[in-house]
């Protein structure tokens, strides 16, 4: 099918959004509906679903026929839901993320462009944004605002189903760190791209507690993303705060144009790495 729009993609190629999900009712919705609200309409959407005990698999009936059930974790999920994808182009997303309008379509007229010149994309970076309600929320929005355009932070969501299936998809022994892992084979092999449309993520009334929590869990997971041979560069930048710091006060104008957010988000950050070092050790 042709568009009109000369700025849109010339042909509507079947785009798979595939969703990991884990009691997620209270943010799914507004997930979903911003996939159904897309400039770009070809699009399946495929929920995998681990195990919810909630509403998670009542609301994703009511958006999609595809909602699977897999486990244990996110890189598993994501796998399984390719393997039940029509799509020539992958997007996976989170269920706390939201979509602006024209994220799709973006990222299938950039692929084809590249195409066209016969260079094919490891995949497309979509730049993303924190919302939510409360202090740490705010906190977590000034954070993931300094990662814009950082290469060794932002990792590619979206890819042609080829390229996925030569990088053999993603890593299942990771429970952290496996989007990084995912976009370093990407970078080895092609050119990854990078759309200026946003994708946010809902961060709720994010509790410190609760972030801390996962950051742990995390933490206990990390050694199989950082112990291999080829993330040894980026990981070395990824896991040291003082790589963090320097970023952060690059712009202190930012950093500080609310000074109780700054404070509260170098706490917060200072306080995420502790735990993830912390889960580290009790590994090990």
């Amino acid at each position: 099918m042709l568009l009109k729009n000369k700025k849109s993609a010339k042909v509507e190629n079947l785009v798979s959004v595939i969703i990991p999900t884990k009691n997620s009712e209270k943010v799914l919705s507004r997930c979903l509906q911003s996939i159904k609200n897309q400039s770009y309409k070809n699009i399946e959407i495929i929920i995998i679903d681990n195990n919810s005990i909630d509403k998670t698999k009542l609301i994703a009936s009511k958006f999609t026929t595809q909602v699977f059930n897999k486990g244990p974790e996110r890189s598993a999920q994501r796998n399984f839901g390719v393997s039940k994808a029509k799509g020539e182009y992958l997007l996976f997303i989170d269920s706390d993320m939201v979509l602006s309008r024209n994220v799709v379509g973006d990222c299938v007229l950039l692929s084809q462009k590249s195409e066209v010149r016969s260079r094919k994309p490891g995949g497309i970076v979509i730049p993303e944004e924190s919302f939510g309600e409360g202090f740490w929320a705010s906190c977590k929005a000034l954070e993931r605002s300094f990662y814009l355009k950082v290469k060794w932070i932002e990792a590619p969501r979206f890819f042609s189903k080829s390229v996925f299936m030569e990088l053999k998809g993603f890593d299942e022994k990771l429970i952290s760190g496996e989007d990084w892992d995912l976009g370093q084979k990407a970078k080895a092999k092609y050119k990854v791209l990078r759309i200026s449309s946003f994708i946010k993520h809902d961060e709720g009334n994010l509790s410190l507690v609760q972030l801390l929590k996962k950051k742990m869990y995390y933490g206990k997971q990390i050694t199989n993303y950082s112990s291999k041979e080829e993330n040894n560069k980026d990981w070395k930048r990824q896991s040291s705060i003082a790589k963090r710091y320097e970023l952060f006060f690059s712009n202190p104008q930012k950093l500080f144009s609310n000074p109780m957010i700054g404070i509260g988000m170098l706490f917060m950050k200072t306080c995420e790495f502790a735990v993830v070092g912390l889960g580290y050790l009790l590994k090990e």
